[in-house]
C-alpha cells in the first residue's frame, strides 16, 4: 500500500519544502484551520493519510502576546485534536515545535529532558501543545526546531537579502544565539524518519521529543552577515551591518538569548539530523536571488 502523507501548514516554509521533495497532500487555510475544528476532521478524512506532519502553527511571536486565545488553538488544542485523530487510526503523527519552549538561560545546548521554561505566550502555547499532543497520541514524534529559513515564503534570510538591496545600513541583534535551520534540510529529516518507520515498523523508541536544528550555532547578526555576503557575491549591494543588543530592539515577546539545541537523540534513534547551517544559507540565498531575478 502506497503511503499517503498529510502535511498541514498550507504554503508555509516547511510544508513547501516537504512538497518540493516528495509526494504529499497539503492542507491549509481556509480548508484547514485550527480555528474551526470541523475543518480538521474534514481534511483528515479527505486525505486518508498513513502519516501526518503538522507544520501548522501560530508563529507570529509578538502578535501572540495580544492574541493568546488564537495562539492557544493553533499551538495547543488544534494539534492535540489532530493527534487524537491519528491515534484513533493508529498512524504516526509528526509535530513541529520550537526552541522557544526554553528560557535560553541555561548557557549550553538544551537536551530533550531539560525542563521547559517559556518566557512568551508563543513559547508557552507551544510547550503546552507538546504535552497535549503526547497525551492525545503517546506515539507522536515531536521535532523541536529553530530559526527556520528557506527559499519559500517570508523568513529572516529572505528579509536580510531584500533589505540589503534597499538600505545602506542594517542594524541586527547580536546577543541572541541559536541554530539556523533550513526548511529543506528539516524536510529531508522528516522523510528519513518516515522511511525508517516504514523500513523497521513502529518502535517505542521513535515516540517522544527530539531536537532537529542546523548543525552549529550563531547569532542573528552573523546569520545576517552570512546571508548578505552570499547575496553580494551574486551581485547584491553590500551594506554596512551594525550589531546591536536585544535592548536596542525591544519587542513585545521575550526571545531566548541562547536557545541552542542538541540533536544527539535524533541522530541516535533515526540516524539523521539537519546539516551545517552556513553552506545551506549560501544555497538558499542562491535560490532567493534566482527568484528575485525572475520576478
Amino acid at each position: 500500500m502506497q503511503k499517503s502523507i498529510l502535511v498541514t501548514g498550507g504554503s508555509g516554509q516547511l510544508a513547501s519544502a516537504l512538497a518540493a521533495q516528495g509526494n504529499v497532500k497539503r492542507a491549509g487555510r481556509p480548508g484547514f484551520d485550527f480555528e474551526r475544528p470541523d475543518t480538521i476532521d474534514a481534511a483528515f478524512r479527505a486525505a486518508d493519510p498513513s502519516f501526518v506532519v503538522n507544520a501548522a502553527a501560530w508563529t507570529a511571536v509578538d502578535a501572540a502576546e495580544t492574541h493568546e486565545a488564537e495562539a492557544e488553538r493553533a499551538n495547543n488544542t488544534g494539534p492535540a485534536h489532530l493527534a487524537a485523530l491519528c491515534h484513533e487510526r493508529g498512524i504516526p503523527f509528526i509535530h513541529i515545535s520550537t526552541d522557544y519552549v526554553f528560557s535560553g538561560d541555561k548557557g549550553s545546548p538544551y537536551v530533550e529532558t531539560d525542563p521547559v521554561d517559556p518566557r512568551s505566550v508563543y513559547g508557552r502555547t507551544k510547550a503546552e501543545g507538546e504535552q497535549a499532543v503526547l497525551a492525545a497520541h503517546p506515539g507522536s514524534i515531536i521535532l523541536r526546531t529553530a530559526w527556520v529559513y528557506s527559499p519559500y515564503n517570508r523568513n529572516f534570510v529572505r528579509t536580510m537579502v531584500n533589505a540589503a538591496a534597499q538600505r545602506p545600513v542594517l542594524r541586527v541583534v547580536s546577543d541572541q544565539i541559536g541554530n539556523p535551520t533550513s526548511a529543506d534540510q528539516l524536510a529531508d529529516v522528516i522523510f528519513r524518519i518516515i522511511a525508517r518507520i516504514e523500513e523497521n515498523g513502529w518502535k517505542d523508541e521513535y515516540a517522544g521529543i527530539f531536537h532537529a536544528v542546523g548543525e552549529g550555532a550563531t547569532s542573528w547578526y552573523e546569520l545576517a552577515r552570512t546571508a548578505i555576503a552570499a547575496a553580494a557575491r551574486r551581485g547584491n549591494p553590500l551594506p554596512e551591518i551594525e550589531p546591536i543588543t536585544t535592548a536596542d530592539w525591544p519587542t513585545p515577546a521575550r526571545r531566548p538569548p541562547d536557545a541552542r539545541l542538541d540533536c544527539t537523540r535524533l541522530k541516535q534513534v533515526f540516524g539523521c539530523a539537519p546539516g551545517p547551517w552556513a553552506p545551506e544559507v549560501d544555497r538558499v540565498v542562491d535560490e532567493i536571488m534566482k527568484q528575485e531575478q525572475q520576478g
